[in-house]
């Protein structure tokens, strides 16, 4: 995959609103899904789908602590994009 299209696939992600509102919300630093769901009030299958987009762009990535998991940006350049 190119440069130009992993930035694309990124817009593209970041482009939904609840995606958008994912990623602000761990501008403050990694979450455990349980909050997530609390947040953004939304069935946890549909907030599954929603990170798993963000995970294939590359925006979040995903760490097993204990029986949940984290959530974090994967990168600083994220926080300055949004």
């Amino acid at each position: 995959m190119t440069q130009e299209e992993l930035v694309v696939k990124m817009f593209k992600a970041l482009g939904h609103p609840i995606r958008y509102k994912i990623v602000k919300f761990l501008l403050d630093g990694p979450q455990c899904v349980c909050k997530l769901n609390e947040n953004i009030e939304f069935s946890q299958s549909n907030l599954s789908q929603h990170l798993r987009i963000l995970k294939d762009a590359g925006i979040v990535k995903g760490e097993k602590i204990g029986l949940n998991i984290h959530y974090s940006l994967t990168s600083d350049e994220i926080k300055k994009t949004v």
